[in-house]
């Protein structure tokens, strides 16, 4: 075969191919959908115990992929590197974020959790205001952080009284035993497993002041696959909904995904009310107090429109369609 009939043939296949690819990627679906889950997340847990997403996408040929989150922190950094479509975060952690330009929408809510509180090994600490001078176990980003800085505020005790240590939710969970630090900003379940397991004490409790569960997508997401993002929130009711029918398993299955107790499970399960999911104005409210405290902290810029951000944040369109 000559030379020249051999080259085009070859460009023919490669265009053919090439256009091939094209039809795939504007296709309107994606080829994988990746979901995060967490501990925190008990909505996610089944989720992904359950199957429901799989059984969805799954007849459209999408692959569905499970990714743990240990923080909202690490949901934040897995939608900014687009390792996650979809990342399980407190709303004052994903209100942080986007104040940093993270491309991020919340649309839709996994429960109304009361899960931080500030932790003491013993009944040593039992105020706010001893805590000046005191070390302070947070994991920075997250809701028992700024649980932590609207605690301090609330009961006069600046910010930079108090020696903040950075430490994953876990690892402040075990300084705190091991008296590394003197409190700890606690986050479900590790809180209630000191708590069953070690006899800490929850010295400041105020479910007001923890922001609610929020699934968030990353926009560009969003923006080409729409109506995904509608699926997505349609496996995740039906996860709601099963675990509001079925207690005694979601507990089991948070026991076995977080390698905890039953007992510890359910006390985490009965500081979460599944009742909401469609984002709206009382999540508006709770991450706009949570906002104004983060800005007069310095932590977001005072030159930010908070009202704007929140409003920027929180998408309830793919409910209302």
């Amino acid at each position: 075969m000559k030379s020249w009939l051999i080259k085009t043939l070859f460009i023919i296949t490669a265009v053919i191919g090439l256009a091939g690819c094209s039809a795939s990627a504007d296709s309107g679906k994606p080829k994988k959908i990746v979901l995060d889950y967490a501990h925190y997340s008990p909505t996610s847990l089944v989720l992904k115990e359950k199957g429901f997403a799989e059984a969805v996408f799954e007849e459209e040929g999408i692959e569905v992929e499970f990714v743990l989150s240990q923080g909202s922190n690490k949901a934040l950094e897995f939608l900014n590197s687009k390792s996650v479509d979809f990342g399980s975060t407190a709303g004052a952690a994903a209100l942080m974020a986007k104040a940093k330009n993270s491309p991020i929408e919340t649309v839709y809510i996994y429960s109304k959790p009361e899960w931080t509180a500030l932790v003491a090994k013993d009944d040593t600490i039992t105020s706010v205001e001893q805590l000046k001078g005191k070390k302070v176990a947070a994991t920075l980003g997250t809701d028992p952080y700024i649980f932590l800085l609207r605690a301090l505020d609330a009961k006069g005790v600046a910010a930079n009284d108090v020696e903040i240590i950075n430490l994953q939710h876990g690892d402040g969970a075990a300084a705190l035993l091991s008296g590394e630090v003197d409190a700890w900003a606690g986050l479900d379940p590790h809180m209630a497993k000191v708590e069953n397991d070690a006899g800490t004490q929850l010295f400041f409790r105020n479910p007001d002041f923890n922001t609610y569960g929020t699934l968030n997508v990353r926009k560009e997401f969003a923006e080409k696959y729409p109506e995904y993002v509608k699926k997505v929130i349609q496996v995740y009711e039906e996860a709601r909904q099963w675990a509001l029918e079925h207690p005694e398993e979601t507990a089991e299955i948070l026991a076995k995904e977080a390698q905890i107790d039953l007992a510890v499970a359910k006390l985490q399960l009965e500081r979460n009310d599944f009742s909401t999911s469609e984002p709206g104005d009382a999540q508006r409210e709770s991450i706009l107090a949570a906002g104004e405290t983060l800005q007069a902290e310095g932590i977001i810029d005072e030159k930010i429109d908070v009202n704007q951000l929140v409003d920027d944040l929180i998408n309830p369109d793919f409910f209302n369609d």
